[in-house]
Order: C-alpha cells, then structure tokens, then sequence
C-alpha cells in the first residue's frame, strides 16, 4: 500500500477535525478520536501536524485563503452591486455550511486558549469580511443604487449578524441547513435597509 503524501494526510485531519465537532462537539475533539476518524495513528498524526495548534492555525488560514480569497473576488468582480451582494452572503453561507463546525472550533479554541496569534487571524477575517462587504455596499451608493445617508460601518455590522446566526443554527439544529431560500430572504432583508 502506498502511503499518501503529507498534504493529501493533512487534509483528511483537518476534515476529520471539522467532521468530529460537527457530530459530536468539540469535547470530543481528540487524537484518539482523530486516530479512529482517519485511520491514521495518533503517533502518525503528529508527523503531519507537530501539535493541535498547528492543526487549527492550518483551518484558520483555510478559511483566509479559501472564504476571504473568494469573497474579495466577488467584492472586485464586474457585476452589479446587487448581484454582488447576493454572491457574497451565499457564498458566505455556502462556505460555512459545507465546513459546519469550522467557526465552533476556531472561536472556541482561540477565546480558550487565549492564542494572540489565532485572535489576530480571526481578527483579519472577521474585519475583511465586513470590509469586502462596505466596498460592494459603498459601490451601490455611489452608483445611486442604494441610500447614502446610511452608515456603511453600521450596515456591514449588521450583515455580520446573517452568518453568525447561520453558524448558531447550525450548531443547534445540529447541522441541518436552513430554508433553501435563505439567501433570497436575507438580500431581500438587507436590500430593503438599503433602499433609498
């Protein structure tokens, strides 16, 4: 049998890692249920990963890369800004659905920890997000699509609200996704504040 290379393995740990939050919280988060979840022994699970920080700071930059990196695409991209928007808050909400369990853990274990390095990281996505959102939010208003006289700071705060009450739905529904048309009903939301 061929052993697969280290990226393929830290992929399936990271997965697993998100797998087992979501079934079964984060308490049960271990290098033992790790082991069982991927196959991989837990001695074999610290060659990939030297610790469970590294383990996390990697999902972390994930989410940088993976979420931040899509939605800075869609804050730049050549549509309109309504069609912006809506790109954006599903993607958002696509992303944390497919990685339910992804901001339990990173929330959890920076706050617990007290990491600065996680809760700087955290910091940069939380204030992309919002930022990316402003940009597309400031564009309609500038385009006379949206009302001005709004605070785009304010605005951006309370789209912020849509994904976290995703996650905190997700969390206790236990992982049953919303109504298909969420999307349709938080733009429709957030459209008529914007209204002029």
């Amino acid at each position: 049998m061929t052993r697969k290379p280290t990226e393929v393995r830290q992929e399936e740990i990271k997965k697993a890692v998100l797998e087992i939050i979501r079934t079964d919280g984060i308490k049960s988060l271990s290098t033992k249920n790790l082991s069982i979840k991927t196959g991989i022994s837990e001695g074999a699970i610290f060659r990939h990963f030297k610790t469970k920080r590294d383990i996390i700071l990697s999902i972390i930059n994930d989410v940088s890369v993976d979420l931040i990196g899509n939605l800075r695409e869609i804050a730049f991209g050549n549509k309109n800004p309504k069609e912006r928007f809506f790109d954006y808050l599903c993607n958002t909400i696509n992303y944390l659905t497919k990685n339910n369990g992804i901001t339990i853990l990173i929330f959890t274990e920076a706050s617990h920890s007290n990491d600065e390095e996680m809760m700087e990281k955290l910091n940069y996505i939380f204030d992309s997000q919002r930022e990316l959102a402003g940009k597309i939010i400031s564009d309609g208003m500038s385009m006379g699509i949206w009302n001005d006289a709004l605070s785009v700071e304010d605005i951006t705060m309370l789209y912020m609200g849509i994904p976290i009450t995703h996650n905190i739905n997700l969390v206790l529904k236990k992982g049953k996704e919303l109504k298909r048309d969420y999307c349709n009903k938080m733009m429709s939301l957030i459209g008529k504040i914007l209204e002029k």
